[in-house]
């Protein structure tokens, strides 16, 4: 829990971050602005171009607040330098998608396709018709915007269709044996 937390947290050039009163950590980058309210009795240090985060006492809920919001403002610090990303791949007959401006549309079998607007800050690709980018500045939007769209159509045990992330495995099971 505390490793982390201890890790200092470097600062790329281009990056601005504020610390306000409140402990509201804001941070602007190349890609855009994020903040995150850091609470627990957290105290964050920034000295030349190195952020610094130190708990209040040894306690286990302090540890595990000290790692966590350590974690998070480093999040916020590679999602306007760098950004997120996470690939779908969907397998199946006539599984497909499209991006058309910020509007995805996706046929996975139903009787209707499937549109998902993009909410701010997150963008789709469709390099192949079968693969799905969710980009983003925002880690917890991407991954909960990529999860949204496996639950549309899980994959399935016994023919491995369904929505299923890039390097995602799934365990195959034997159908019926045929006597």
């Amino acid at each position: 829990m505390s490793r982390i937390g201890k890790l200092p947290i470097q600062i790329p050039a281009g990056v601005k971050i504020d610390i306000s009163e409140d402990n509201t950590v804001t941070v602007k980058g190349p890609k855009g602005t994020l903040s995150e309210q850091v609470k627990g009795g957290i105290q964050i240090k920034e000295e030349n171009g190195i952020l610094t985060l130190t708990r209040p006492s040894e306690s286990k809920p302090h540890k595990a607040m000290h790692g966590l919001y350590r974690a998070l403002v480093n999040n916020l610090v590679v999602g306007v330098t760098d950004g997120f990303s996470k690939t779908l791949e969907m397998v199946g007959t006539g599984y497909r998608a499209q991006v058309q401006g910020d509007t995805l549309t996706i046929n996975i079998g139903f009787s209707h396709p499937v549109v998902m607007k993009a909410p701010e800050n997150i963008q789709f690709e469709t390099p192949v018709p079968t693969k799905i980018v969710v980009k983003g500045i925002n880690k917890q939007q991407v991954g909960n915007l990529a999860a949204d769209i496996r639950k549309l159509r899980k994959p399935e045990p016994y023919l491995g269709k369904g929505i299923k992330y890039e390097n995602e495995k799934i365990r195959r099971k034997e159908g019926k044996s045929g006597k």
